[in-house]
């Protein structure tokens, strides 16, 4: 595989599986998790109507930031072992993602990029620092159901 063909199968894989969510189903999370951890006092309807859905440019960039990172650490040849399009190596370049999002770098860079778009959208600063802590239960739950998902494709 070429470098340009690598880029291109990690991006698809990880932007399939963190935007498959409609938007239904992500007001509802997002209203679930206010409520649960108590953000959003009594209005968690009200307050995940006023987050914006993450556009696609904030995915696209934090993916991009994964893979460039990626391919500095990891030997080409390691990393085409894992864009075969197997569902077991799909999970683990998904698994990778969000290990890297977890990351104090990314962390910060996420807080950021939150707050920004929070800020243009909706003027108001903490909205990001709700989308923050949203978008890192997400992704923990991804990580969690790709898991499960690999352990029942193994048993």
């Amino acid at each position: 595989m070429t470098p340009k063909q690598i880029r291109e199968h990690i991006f698809a894989v990880i932007i399939g599986k963190v935007e498959e969510q409609d938007e239904t189903r992500r007001h509802e999370a997002l209203a679930e998790f206010l409520s649960v951890t108590g953000t959003a006092g009594n209005a968690p309807e009200q307050v995940a109507s006023l987050i914006p859905p993450l556009m696609h440019e904030l995915y696209a960039k934090w993916i991009t930031l994964f893979i460039d990172r990626l391919l500095e650490t990891v030997p080409a040849q390691n990393i085409e072992l894992l864009c075969d399009g197997t569902n077991d190596n799909n999970a683990a370049l998904v698994l990778a993602y969000i290990m890297f999002l977890e990351s104090a770098r990314m962390e910060a860079q996420i807080d950021k990029d939150l707050k920004e778009h929070g800020m243009n959208v909706t003027g108001q600063d903490d909205l990001g620092d709700v989308a923050a802590n949203y978008i890192r239960t997400q992704m923990a739950k991804i990580a969690k159901e790709t898991n499960e998902d690999k352990v029942k494709g193994n048993a």
